[in-house]
């Protein structure tokens, strides 16, 4: 996954190294611009979280209102020097995010950096792809499933959808039928499972008037109504014996009569089924007909669960979101912190339960955006992955296993770095060595994370948004431990 990225607009050089050196090292992607450059920039930065712009500039308060009228929905945070946070005209107060003093402090930081929004060039991507046919990822597996369908889209050949309950069946049908030379005929959908058995040759075949009691009209059937299109024939797998040699005979003949008539009507439709059921177990327990399933399954395409593609979640949580948006069912973001926690859960219901989930907190949170602490109890519980800082953690007892107990170093007592560190604001007149100011700010870094974790390794790796083995390693290369 492509690390968060920030944008720093500024024209002092003292301060945009610094800026770029510590943000660099917490683990973001850091882009600089000067005051006459930056436009070239804007729109071209992937996972662009947050737009800094230095103070000091005779524009100011026109450089923050272009960077706003350009359209992106990000945080703008005005950086100014350490003490004149006060001095900040109230009209560019207003307008901006935040106005934050540096130098700073690493746990200000800290706090400042995990509230940023899910990086907004993701969310532009997710919106505006044209080819991920409804199905929003980038996992080897989602990518599969698109090829799968590009490759049978063309052709009439029955398709066989399989999957888990909720992993996206239908959306897979209807892209389909969007991506057929059938596009512009009716995509008609029914659920085998839903609908009794003995109303289901009705529903789908329809009926005469006076076929049987309640028939007061005739009716045409699904296959009727998606003549020249797709009809979809959802969770297959529930469908009664009896119907399965009728659909048989359907799919053999390509003909059919309504209940109650003896009139053949012949049909043009492309047959799309799906089930959640292994057909084959099915075929063993008697409940599903072979030859039917030899029909059905000509080309088939398997959907993954949720868990097996959780790298995508990110991705389908901008998806959803947006198309909560284009309906007018509200909206919602997410921090990084409390995406890393979803990842973890392993969503039976897979993406159906997980749009339920975010259209819960669209309504919860109306228009707000979610952190780790607003997310129901049953998150809270999840291993935090690394590269991820989850501040909640800290608040637990460390698991003593074997493992975690070989983790633990003693605590390094503060040192005075960071007063010497905040006081170099200037290079100085004669020169400094910058190898070493950039290894003792890391050091000192490393140090107040470790204090304020009790010397638990693997908390203050989660602090400093780094992982575990990094930072055993520069605990080695610095001799720390």
């Amino acid at each position: 996954m492509a690390l968060p990225r920030l944008l720093l607009i500024d024209d002092n050089e003292t301060r945009t190294q610094e800026f770029e050196s510590i943000l660099s090292f917490m683990e973001y992607e850091v882009s600089t611009a000067t005051v006459d450059g930056y436009i070239s920039l804007l729109g071209t930065l992937d996972n662009l979280c947050a737009i800094f712009i230095g103070s000091g500039c005779e524009k100011q308060a026109l450089l923050v209102k272009t960077v706003l009228d350009y359209g992106f929905d990000l945080p703008v945070i005005l950086l100014v020097n350490k003490g004149n946070a006060g001095q900040t005209p109230t009209a560019i107060q207003k307008m901006v995010t935040q106005v934050y003093e540096w130098p700073t402090l690493y746990p200000a930081l800290s706090e400042t950096l995990k509230k940023l929004p899910v990086p907004k060039r993701v969310v532009a991507k997710a919106q505006g792809s044209k080819t991920n046919k409804g199905l929003a990822g980038s996992s080897k597996n989602i990518k599969q499933v698109r090829e799968l369908i590009d490759q049978v889209a063309g052709s009439d050949a029955t398709v066989l959808v399989l999957g888990e309950s909720g992993t996206g069946k239908e959306v897979v049908a209807q892209a389909l039928h969007k991506a057929s030379n059938r596009r512009n005929k009716p995509f008609v959908p029914v659920n085998c499972g839903a609908i009794p058995g003995e109303l289901l040759e009705s529903e789908l075949f329809g009926h005469e008037k006076g076929a049987f009691t309640g028939a007061l009209t005739s009716r045409q059937g699904r296959f009727e109504m998606a003549e020249g299109g797709t009809l979809f024939l959802d969770e297959i797998g529930d469908m009664p014996m009896p119907m399965q040699v009728k659909l048989l005979r359907v799919l053999q003949e390509r003909t059919f009569e309504r209940v109650g008539s003896n009139k053949t009507i012949s049909c043009n439709v492309r047959i799309v089924a799906a089930t959640h059921r292994n057909l084959e177990n099915e075929i063993v327990e008697k409940r599903f007909r072979e030859d039917l399933f030899y029909r059905l399954n000509v080309f088939p395409i398997e959907l993954p669960s949720l868990r097996e593609r959780v790298e995508d979640i990110p991705l389908l949580v901008n998806d959803l979101v947006f198309r909560m948006e284009k309906a007018n069912r509200g909206s919602v973001g997410f921090t990084r912190e409390a995406l890393s926690l979803m990842m973890q859960h392993p969503w039976s219901g897979n993406v159906r339960e997980l749009s339920n989930f975010i259209e819960r907190l669209a309504i919860t949170n109306p228009n707000g955006l979610v952190d780790w602490a607003d997310l129901p109890e049953k998150f809270q519980g999840y291993n935090v992955p690394e590269g991820f800082a989850l501040e909640h953690i800290f608040e637990q007892e460390p698991v003593k296993t074997e493992e975690k107990v070989a983790e633990t170093v003693e605590p390094i007592p503060e040192t005075t770095a960071s007063d010497d560190l905040a006081r170099i604001s200037q290079l100085p007149e004669q020169g400094m060595d910058l190898k070493g100011y950039l290894t003792d700010m890391e050091v000192n870094l490393i140090q107040q994370a470790l204090s304020e974790c009790n010397g638990v390794v693997a908390h203050a790796a989660k602090l400093l948004n780094m992982r575990r083995t990094t930072l055993v390693e520069k605990l080695r290369k610095y001799e720390l431990s």
